[in-house]
């Protein structure tokens, strides 16, 4: 950190750790263009048109606050589910050198055993964070094995199962789960949302065949969000499979139709068409729509073949350096970090700079109930700060006000 020697009077001097960032600044809802950015003891102090006296200036052409991502499995060949520690360091090091700053590490589907270690990893880490393990853990997204039988995608299908009380009391009971998924139709689903919602998670769909009417009832249980849209869930024609006809209306209906839904979209380039990404941008707006990563271990490697989830269990996947893939199934999640997600979203929509790196902080944070924290360049909240050159690639990252040094 810079320091400043500041005067409090003639006989008494005081040393205060403080950063100044200039550029231009993205906030919420606008950019401020030759601004400063006041930060003092790991958090935001001010924003102001002046450098204060006595402190050295950071240069960068953007200046950002870092990135949030809600739903990740892995990167630099550590998936999430391997359940050790290092594993844990190991991604979180590799989104943080991609601008993510706080994270939400990502559960595959698996046994119970192979859950609690991944939680227990995670909380490991949250709990003994420092500058150099990478991106903070505000919570582990508790995502598999809750999925419906035809809609497990790239996950292992020998992991998933329906909600077992047995098995989710004890581990949002472990004070680290944040966001909790479930498919909508499944027996249980319900009581799974309320004890979640009674600890405070985010509540979503995914990986779901869902009804209209599925879904009100799991709205009406808490449930505000859907995973990656478009993805791993029912549309009407997937219904029409399932219940022939009148066709029924699918997820898609719902949160379109649902102020309150929000959802978050895989703007990696192959996942989903600019036509798509702008059409939910144009429905959901900012303030409902998430960028996330779906990152798994292949971030940051070569193409080739890799473990989906657990590195010894896990299907298999192949990456080939643009995304993941299983041969003649379709997708297998992402290999691209956050500063890729908001560069193909900035260049593919409509949404201005501002709009696209709120969907990529503050929005994540609202949605997963860290706001007051983090997520906008706000005084009072942690200086995770970005520099961003004109091409939106990261050139430095501050965790708190430390700087990350890869």
């Amino acid at each position: 950190m810079h320091e400043s020697r500041l005067s409090i009077d003639q006989n008494s001097i005081v040393t205060v750790h403080k950063l100044c960032f200039h550029g231009e600044l993205i906030l919420p809802d606008r950019s401020l263009p030759d601004a400063y950015l006041v930060c003092s003891e790991g958090r935001i102090e001010a924003v102001v048109d002046e450098a204060p006296p006595g402190v050295a200036i950071i240069e960068g052409t953007y200046v950002s606050p870092g990135y949030i991502d809600l739903h990740v499995h892995g990167g630099a060949g550590a998936d999430y589910m391997d359940g050790s520690a290092e594993a844990v360091r190991v991604a979180n090091r590799a989104h943080a050198r991609h601008g993510t700053t706080t994270i939400f590490p990502t559960t595959t589907t698996g046994t119970t055993h192979e859950l609690e270690r991944m939680l227990l990893a995670c909380r490991e880490v949250r709990d003994n964070w420092q500058t150099s393990d990478g991106a903070q853990i505000a919570g582990v997204h508790y995502y598999g094995p809750y999925f419906a039988e035809d809609k497990v995608g790239c996950h292992s299908v020998d992991g998933r199962r329906d909600p077992d009380p047995a098995e989710y009391l004890q581990f949002l009971d472990m004070g680290v789960i944040r966001i909790a998924t479930c498919a909508a139709e499944l027996d249980g689903a319900e009581a799974f949302y309320r004890a979640a919602a009674d600890r405070g998670c985010l509540l979503t769909c995914g990986h779901s065949n869902a009804t209209w009417t599925e879904m009100a009832r799991a709205y009406a249980a808490g449930m505000r969000h859907v995973d990656h849209f478009w993805c791993a869930m029912s549309s009407v024609a997937s219904l029409r499979t399932r219940y022939g006809t009148p066709m029924q209306a699918s997820m898609e209906q719902f949160v379109l139709a649902q102020l309150e839904m929000s959802t978050e979209v895989i703007s990696d380039g192959c996942h989903l068409s600019p036509e798509l990404l702008e059409f939910a941008f144009q429905m959901k707006g900012v303030e409902r729509l998430c960028l996330v990563t779906d990152a798994n271990r292949a971030l940051d490697l070569p193409a080739g073949r890799y473990r989906f989830g657990p590195e010894e269990t896990g299907s298999w996947f192949e990456s080939d350096g643009k995304v993941g893939f299983v041969a003649g199934q379709g997708l297998a999640s992402s290999v691209k970090g956050m500063d890729h997600m908001v560069r193909h979203m900035a260049a593919n929509t409509t949404a201005s700079l501002p709009q696209v790196i709120r969907m990529a902080s503050l929005t994540p944070a609202e949605r997963a109930g860290i706001a007051a924290e983090t997520g906008s360049l706000e005084a009072g909240k942690r200086a995770d700060v970005l520099l961003l050159n004109r091409d939106l690639s990261v050139e430095q990252v501050y965790l708190r006000g430390q700087r990350l040094h890869w």
